[in-house]
């Protein structure tokens, strides 16, 4: 007695309906299939237009599923399994050959046939070789690199054999394969499917044309969804199970993960490439909104940083650090403060203090030889050229050592030394200050005023303590201190710290004021910041135009390749595959067009500065763009790629 042997494909009571949603009439294109195909069969599925010949075929290839019944592969329910295991059936166990032949027009005849070997994760040499011997072994040796419209209907639907044939084509799905040829390329394509018979695969062939179905080894004919004949049923064949296919359920080593990303990757770059030249002009607009985009914010920040540095340059000369500080009466009442030598020495300690600079100033007589003016002397120590950024253009400062020692010293603004002086050197001369005589030991660069305030070039630089002794004896104290805080990052946290110490030294009492320059000079610098980030904003609107731009591109190519993901899921691509293929599309799309906005921003960048325009370019402001572009990729392009991984196989097949 013959142990029975499990079919390979078995169908219990399917029936499959259409229609019921809004109120659509329900269609029944099954009544009740029972059917049994086992490993090695030559089967013709023979019927009618409309007898629901091609419904079953997709039923049994898993490109739909049954309304309700039972579908068995090799004894496991087929209902059971997950969208990934559906697909993995399609990749591993099938091969489908279809009448209108679904080739991919843009690839070409040996790229046609590795798709299902691209899902498979099968490196590239290996895919490479084995699409070139299943066309050499098809007659199309010298046709692989033709597109489809480059060949004949006979050579497409050899290519569409091979294509089931790549990962094995263990059980071959055939959908009128010769309704489309002549007679003579018939006979050859049918030919072809003798051989793999005898070879072992399993032919399920889909035919209205009874001399075709008349040439399998067994015809099942079906009539309104039943089947009405079989001339096999009474004698099943009982072929034993293919080593391929005889242990299907049980865990195999399978390519990693890892490895089946990188091979799809790699066929998305590809392909991605190769649809943007397909479709140039399209590609170029769309590349045109994402290049303005990230160029437009990279010059426009790059502008801007230029500005705000210009003016925190100009702004550096007054000192962006700076404090001043006086005695005042204060608002209680009593004596005006005076601020001594002992409170300027104990800020001196202060941390977040890095100079103290007393100034004592007022217009006095000036002469030289017969030249007699009225000049502002400016009395303070040796911190003077460096609190202000300020440097000597002839001669020297004087030092600390000359103030200790009150060393009668002049240094003069650059308008004085003209006024005095002229053309000629002044360093060695003498001055007389008041009625004290000062020797010139050096000369300013020109600065100009702070503010609006008198022209520093309009001054004479003395030392402090010399200036006390021999000048302003009456002053008890400075008219002012300048004060430099240690870094711009902590001048409120040093005004704070210098009204706390002279409160403590003052009994409580503010009679001092504290002016700081270095806060009116940041809040300058933060609204030209502000000013920046405004002006790139503005330039991004660009870039999310160039996104919805994207995203248009997008959904129009899932539209015109509703027909190329029905081939992809036919061949097994998963729903994270077809994902992940429009997802890298558009991931080109933006990260081409992020780099040529970069290089057109550089050649902008290059353009202003030659006419004369501040350019700070940000290695933030480009990274932050292109960055910007790859996200507006990510997430414009997701909608249309989720549309495309959501389609359903029999449904994107039937599209145009």
């Amino acid at each position: 007695m013959v142990e029975a042997v499990t079919p390979l494909i078995e169908l219990k009571a399917i029936r499959k309906q259409y229609g019921g949603l809004d109120g659509a009439p329900v269609v029944e294109v099954l009544h009740g299939i029972d059917l049994r195909i086992h490993a090695g069969e030559f089967v013709a599925i023979v019927g009618q237009s409309g007898s629901g010949k091609s419904t079953l075929m997709h039923i049994l290839g898993c490109l739909d599923s049954p309304s309700s019944g039972d579908y068995f592969f090799q004894g496991k329910d087929v209902a059971r399994l997950d969208a990934d295991s559906l697909a993995r059936l399609r990749r591993e166990a099938f091969g489908f050959v279809f009448q209108g032949y679904h080739l991919i027009p843009t690839e070409s005849a040996r790229e046609n046939v590795e798709v299902p070997a691209v899902y498979a994760g099968t490196p590239i040499e290996q895919r490479n070789a084995r699409a070139s011997a299943l066309l050499e072994r098809l007659g199309l040796a010298e046709r692989q690199a033709n597109r489809p419209h480059q060949l004949s209907g006979g050579q497409q639907q050899r290519v569409s054999i091979a294509r089931a044939l790549m990962n094995g084509g263990h059980i071959i799905l055939a959908d009128e394969p010769t309704g489309a040829l002549d007679s003579q390329s018939g006979k050859e394509v049918m030919a072809l499917f003798h051989e793999l018979a005898d070879a072992g695969h399993t032919i399920i062939l889909i035919t209205h044309d009874r001399s075709v179905a008349a040439q399998a080894r067994r015809v099942i004919e079906i009539r309104d969804g039943q089947i009405v004949g079989d001339s096999g049923k009474a004698e099943q064949t009982q072929a034993p199970m293919p080593d391929a296919l005889a242990n299907f359920w049980e865990p195999t080593a399978q390519p990693t993960e890892r490895a089946v990303q990188g091979e799809e990757l790699r066929e998305a770059l590809r392909a991605a490439w190769r649809t943007m030249r397909v479709n140039r002009a399209r590609t170029l607009l769309t590349l045109l909104g994402i290049i303005i985009g990230v160029a437009s914010v990279i010059v426009m920040m790059a502008v801007g940083e230029g500005a705000r540095q210009r003016v925190m340059a100009q702004m550096g000369t007054m000192g962006t650090t700076i404090m001043y500080m006086s005695g005042t009466k204060p608002v209680t009442g009593g004596p005006r403060g005076i601020l001594s030598d002992e409170d300027l020495a104990a800020v001196r300690t202060l941390p977040e203090i890095s100079r103290v600079m007393p100034v004592i100033g007022d217009p006095i007589t000036v002469r030289f030889a017969n030249v007699s003016l009225q000049v502002y002397v400016f009395a303070a120590n040796e911190e003077m050229p460096s609190m202000h950024h300020w440097r000597v253009a002839e001669g020297r400062y004087y030092t600390a050592q000359e103030d200790k020692s009150l060393a009668p010293v002049v240094v003069l603004g650059a308008a004085m030394r003209k006024r005095f002086f002229g053309d000629k050197s002044p360093v060695g001369e003498l001055l007389l200050i008041g009625n004290s005589p000062f020797e010139v030991i050096g000369v300013m660069e020109e600065r100009g005023a702070d503010s609006g305030a008198q022209s520093y070039d309009d001054m004479v630089f003395i030392p402090y303590q010399a200036g006390r002794a021999r000048v302003y004896q009456a002053q008890t104290q400075p008219d002012y201190v300048v004060m430099e805080a240690a870094s711009s990052d902590v001048v409120f946290e040093a005004e704070r710290s210098v009204r706390d110490l002279l409160m403590a030294r003052h009994g409580d009492r503010e009679d001092f004021s504290i002016g700081n320059a270095a806060a009116r000079l940041q809040a300058e610098a933060s609204t030209r910041r502000s000013m920046t980030i405004m002006l790139g904003l503005i330039a991004a609107v660009s870039l999310l135009v160039g996104g919805i731009g994207v995203m248009n591109v997008m959904l129009m190519s899932v539209k015109e390749r509703t027909r190329e993901i029905g081939i992809r899921m036919a061949t097994g691509a998963r729903q994270r595959d077809i994902l992940r293929q429009f997802l890298t599309e558009s991931m080109v799309l933006t990260v081409s067009g992020g780099m040529t906005g970069i290089a057109l921003a550089a050649l902008l960048g290059i353009g202003l500065a030659l006419v004369g325009m501040d350019m700070v370019f940000s290695v933030s402001a480009i990274v932050g763009a292109f960055g910007c572009a790859v996200i507006t990729g990510l997430v414009f392009g997701f909608m249309p790629a989720r549309t495309a991984a959501r389609m359903d196989p029999v449904v994107a097949l039937a599209g145009e």
